[in-house]
């Protein structure tokens, strides 16, 4: 069987990231990805790419890119916010499937549902070091994956698309324990999962490498897309011993350029291929505004991968 994986970065690794602020232009940002050699984007906050249907075509079909997916966080532990938070991903959504048929013609975009992070002050102050008292309770998480499952059947109905839930450090769904029992609460015709690399081996507590690679093969069932991002053990130590939140330790670039952290990609890689993954993996390395030149660790990125003899389809 062969295994067909493509690379794709997000407006986040040019410092657009859920409210801190734009980094640089949009259309600067996809003429900087596309010359360091990606072929895929995601559509990043909302009103960063063109909200106008026909200008959100036209910036990707010039570029020849795939619109792999869209993040959207809602804070699911709350019922009340669910109705907001469906009509948030549906907005995303909608525009995801007017742009579906650019690009790649083997891969629907994703919708990313994340639980809204950073809302507990506690999950909050203790991300990468979560300790089981700090977890949902029956009644939390019969709420929030409740409200997972309403969101991802209101997008399959209305846009035919699927839904990942994108694990994460500062959210209430970090921990490996936490992401198992989140998909055994949840459909798996349903639910997938967005297997993120960074944020698995920073919310498991640890820094080894080996973790990752047990996670993949603990949730491969549902895992239907990827991100890579990388890891500092020297900075994750540092903000666990500092007690940092999570903000700040993305501020202290505990999420480094691809190759300089812990993450064994090679391995992951291999994992993903004798696998049979078939699809995308987007680069992520979170750059806030202020941090570090991003289109310099885009292309740094995207030379790793090449350093590791990847191509864009290879069996």
């Amino acid at each position: 069987m062969t295994s067909t994986i493509r690379f794709g970065n997000a407006p986040c690794s040019w410092g657009t990231i859920e409210g801190f602020g734009e980094g640089v232009p949009q259309a600067r940002m996809l003429d900087e990805l596309v010359e360091a050699g990606y072929q895929g984007t995601e559509l990043g906050d909302w009103g960063y790419l063109p909200t106008d249907r026909e200008e959100l075509r036209a910036a990707l079909r010039e570029r020849n890119l795939t619109m792999l997916g869209a993040y959207e966080g809602v804070f699911l532990r709350d019922e009340a916010a669910h109705a907001d938070g469906e009509a948030r991903v549906l907005r995303v959504a909608r525009q995801l499937a007017a742009v579906s048929d650019l690009g790649d013609p083997d891969w629907q975009p994703l919708v990313v549902l994340a639980d809204e992070h950073s809302r507990d002050p506690r999950r909050l102050q203790n991300a990468g070091r979560i300790h089981p008292e700090l977890a949902l309770d029956e009644r939390g998480w019969e709420t929030f994956t409740a409200g997972a499952e309403r969101i991802a059947r209101a997008v399959k109905a209305e846009t035919g698309l699927r839904t990942v839930f994108h694990h994460h450090c500062g959210g209430y769904i970090e921990t490996p324990d936490e992401i198992a029992t989140f998909l055994k609460r949840t459909a798996p015709d349903l639910v997938g999962l967005v297997f993120d690399t960074g944020h698995y081996l920073y919310g498991s507590g640890g820094s080894d490498p080996q973790t990752v690679l047990e996670g993949l093969a603990r949730f491969r069932d549902r895992i239907w897309y990827v991100h890579f991002k990388d890891m500092s053990a020297e900075v994750a130590a540092r903000a666990r011993q500092a007690g940092l939140t999570y903000q700040q330790a993305v501020g202290a670039g505990v999420f480094c350029e691809l190759g300089r952290g812990v993450v064994p990609f090679p391995a992951v890689l291999d994992a993903l291929r004798q696998s049979g993954y078939h699809g995308w993996i987007t680069v992520e390395q979170d750059v806030l505004p202020g941090m570090g030149e991003p289109f310099a660790s885009a292309r740094a990125n995207r030379e790793y991968l090449r350093s590791l003899e990847l191509t864009t389809s290879r069996p």
